[in-house]
């Protein structure tokens, strides 16, 4: 880290403002050379910045953030400037002719703030998903989560463990002294075993977590030309799947992204299930079984003239009489009818599915959203039922297991052996961030 950063940290060229963001060791040089002076700690100062040679590249806000409170935890600066192309591409030139000063690498200042503990790991995983959110609830729970809600309930976790930890160790580190009754060991199974329940309640959250950060997933079911091309490119309100009378038109699943009550829904067309002896629809078809296999609900729909399908998998499932505008159809329990071609019944199903997803829905604090979540959460579960298990062998044993849990919990929040991670979350990054 002894390298000064710098970045681009807003959007394409040209625009109204550019900031190119620096951090490290020589950012107060940056500024002495480029403005002439460090500008008052936090505070916006309008100057002239200025290449080596004094001449003027552009006037604008500089700001100085001194360490250690600023975004990585070093000495920090922003240079406001007007977002020409040949302004920032000055700029970044001399920038880049100062001794020590280098571009930034994708996710590099977050990963310097989390090298310099000013954020854990789910902190660093929820600032992804906020710079990536695309509907409300998926900006609500990235903030909450960048905020930190996870880590201060991991770390809770963790604290409790420790606490438990000491307590059974006191019996066989001191299990001579008059001072330390030999019972203090047995205060701590309540609370393990409230700590296990806890953290198994946590874990049934992941699958909503997860929902809310990856989509909710619709997959449109159903033989060929029963409509469900057309209905994709109503509800994209654009031509974004190929429709044809000619049975097989489609191949391979093809996804549209919508906002449903501030829910990403990711609806997926699929290839119409059928016989076939053509060797590449037949792959597409198998493609389109695993899509609904995956999918949180099933649209089958249904045009009154083609066979249902016989092989749905075993997911929720609500039955869409298509083509309404050509056919009269009779709404049974659990099912609505439609025309993709005329829209009457769109907007019942947006509305359908609304409803599907108030009752599946929860809480957005505090979170889980990842398969490593859920995979070390079941971990430290597993560990504390060792634990609880070995107390008839004895407390060193049992209080092993429970630094395991503890050590599985701080794999979420990057307190221990998370090296391999990092250059995974962080690449995922942009550059400047």
């Amino acid at each position: 880290m002894s390298e000064t950063i710098f970045s681009l940290s807003t959007g394409g060229l040209p625009s109204g403002v550019a900031v190119i963001r620096i951090s490290g060791s020589g950012t107060r040089f940056a500024f002495e050379t480029i403005c002439g002076s460090v500008p008052e700690a936090r505070h916006a100062a309008y100057r002239v910045f200025r290449d080596s040679d004094g001449q003027p590249i552009d006037r604008g806000l500089a700001l100085y953030f001194p360490a250690p409170a600023s975004f990585t935890g070093e000495e920090c600066g922003e240079f406001h400037l007007h977002g020409s192309r040949a302004v920032v591409a000055r700029f970044l030139e001399v920038l880049s002719a100062l001794d020590g000063f280098r571009q930034a690498e994708a996710g590099e200042f977050t990963r310097r703030a989390f090298d310099n503990g000013k954020m854990d790991l789910t902190a660093v995983e929820g600032l992804s998903d906020l710079l990536a959110a695309e509907t409300e609830m998926q900006r609500r729970a990235a903030l909450d989560q960048a905020g930190g809600h996870l880590n201060s309930l991991y770390e809770g976790w963790m604290h409790r463990l420790t606490h438990c930890r000491a307590m059974l160790e006191a019996d066989f580190d001191f299990a001579d002294e008059e001072d330390v009754p030999g019972t203090v060991a047995d205060q701590v199974w309540p609370d393990i075993t409230a700590l296990k329940s806890e953290i198994e309640q946590h874990i049934q959250c992941v699958k909503w977590g997860e929902t809310i950060r990856d989509g909710f997933r619709v997959a449109l079911v159903g033989a060929p030309n029963v409509g469900k091309s057309t209905l994709l490119n109503r509800l994209a309100d654009r031509d974004v799947a190929i429709v044809s009378d000619r049975p097989g038109t489609t191949r391979d699943s093809i996804e549209v992204r919508l906002d449903i009550g501030g829910h990403l829904v990711r609806v997926i067309d699929t290839a119409g299930l059928r016989e076939t002896e053509d060797e590449v629809e037949s792959e597409g078809i198998r493609r389109s079984l695993r899509m609904a296999e995956a999918a949180d609900l099933i649209l089958l729909l249904d045009d009154g003239n083609s066979e249902i399908p016989d092989r749905l998998p075993d997911v929720p499932c609500i039955r869409v009489h298509s083509k309404s505008d050509i056919r009269d159809v009779t709404e049974g329990p659990g099912s609505l009818s439609l025309s993709a071609v005329s829209g009457e019944g769109v907007r019942q199903l947006i509305d359908l599915i609304a409803r599907e997803l108030a009752q599946r829905s929860g809480r957005i604090e505090g979170l889980p959203n990842r398969q490593r979540h859920e995979t070390l959460l079941r971990e430290a579960v597993s560990r504390i039922e060792a634990g609880l298990e070995a107390r008839v062998l004895g407390s060193e044993i049992a209080a092993s297991e429970l630094m395991a849990a503890s050590e599985a919990l701080g794999r979420i929040t990057g307190r221990v052996n998370v090296e391999d991670l990092l250059g995974v979350i962080f690449s995922q990054f942009c550059i400047g961030k």
